[in-house]
């Protein structure tokens, strides 16, 4: 026989579930947003947040660790809820974004490799000069600007010639 009322009605109260959303959530965001910004790709710090948290909160629900559908389905909102409302005061006041979303970081300026900027993203010569290669670019002499981006990405623009445009991971792939 189902159990109507453990399927529906929720085991933990509701707030207690919203209060560990929350908690986890934005520690988690704080952490990968000072800690993790090159390891995340291309994917975003929280694009990857929301799609780690959701998948275990859905799991948790799905699986019955919680004994309603109800505790998941809360949980899912507050970490969407949270994701949301960061994004959109980002967006809204310029001073809270420099504050949720990294600013890019210089890493070589007309040539020069910034060891001090690189030292505090951990990348070393050999990493820099990597990316470098998967962008086409084989001397750092070349390179006007070297940058890490806020998705961890390097982008670059080079100063030689008639090439003065910034290359990319896309135009690299062969997209326009």
């Amino acid at each position: 026989m189902v159990e109507w009322g453990q399927v529906f009605v929720p085991s933990t109260p509701l707030l207690e579930t919203v209060v560990r959303g929350s908690v986890m959530y934005l520690t988690l965001f704080g952490l990968l947003r000072v800690i993790l910004k090159r390891e995340s790709g291309t994917t975003g710090v929280t694009d990857l947040l929301v799609i780690v948290l959701l998948a275990d909160a859905a799991q948790n629900g799905m699986s019955g660790n919680y004994t309603s559908i109800t505790d998941g389905v809360l949980l899912v909102a507050v970490i969407i809820g949270w994701s949301y409302l960061l994004d959109a005061v980002a967006y809204r006041w310029p001073a809270a974004a420099r504050v949720i979303r990294p600013s890019s970081l210089v890493l070589v300026r007309d040539g020069r490799m910034l060891h001090r900027n690189m030292r505090r993203e951990l990348i070393t010569d050999e990493e820099l000069r990597q990316k470098l290669r998967e962008q086409g670019v084989d001397d750092i002499a070349k390179v006007r600007e070297a940058r890490m981006e806020s998705d961890g990405q390097v982008s670059v623009t080079t100063s030689s010639g008639d090439d003065d445009q910034p290359r990319s991971q896309s135009r690299r792939r062969g997209v326009p």
